[in-house]
């Protein structure tokens, strides 16, 4: 199992083609993201196989993890590191069982500490708190605070990530309060340079 700490960049669903894709991907990967996460709603599905298995070569160049979010089947037919689950996805239980012991599982737990505690409980390899900002991926997704990120550190072993609305201005006190990994999307993908904003978010794990 890779350790779980630092950027945690997850791609935007922005309608770009492959290519687009994958030179924004490099470009993060490049910049130090230590794990990537392959985020689409769309109903292509033909396109979102291609897509994840070029993410998955892609990942392999810089030997850094690629989780699926809440498609396990997708996960499993491309050999995908692991899988990123939310409320209404198979169970941490279930998906472990499909997909063995070495994938990586992760959880959505919005502000809901019993959530992180069952999925704990179940093998999760880490959980996911937010959003901790306004969120123009997610503008309506409950709030979380900081009290959540120290109880999971204090109470639960094994990594916590923090999501929603982070730029390198606010994340400092996440990491403080405990936060292994930040996921972003636009803080990074939105920029001009993303290459550079993802060394920026990397820099604040090394300080």
């Amino acid at each position: 199992m890779p350790t779980l700490r630092g950027l945690y960049a997850i791609t935007p669903a922005n309608g770009a083609d492959l290519q687009s894709l994958l030179l924004m991907a490099r470009q993060a990967l490049q910049g130090g993201a230590r794990l990537l996460q392959y985020r689409d709603k769309g109903t292509d599905r033909d396109r979102r196989l291609a897509e994840a298995i070029e993410l998955l070569s892609l990942c392999r160049e810089y030997q850094v993890p690629l989780v699926i979010n809440d498609d396990l089947a997708l996960a499993e037919k491309i050999g995908a590191d692991g899988v990123h689950l939310g409320r209404h996805d198979e169970t941490i239980a279930q998906a472990r069982a499909i997909a063995g012991t070495s994938a990586i599982i992760g959880a959505s737990c919005y502000n809901d500490f019993s959530l992180a505690e069952r999925a704990a409980e179940e093998g999760a390899d880490y959980v996911a708190f937010g959003s901790f900002f306004h969120s123009g991926t997610k503008p309506n997704a409950v709030p979380a605070n900081l009290q959540l990120l120290q109880k999971a550190k204090e109470e639960l072993d094994l990594p916590v990530v923090a999501i929603g609305g982070i730029t390198p201005q606010n994340a400092p006190p996440l990491i403080e309060a405990g936060a292994d990994m930040l996921a972003v999307i636009q803080g990074v993908f939105a920029q001009n340079d993303i290459r550079q904003a993802a060394k920026t978010f990397a820099a604040l794990f090394e300080s």
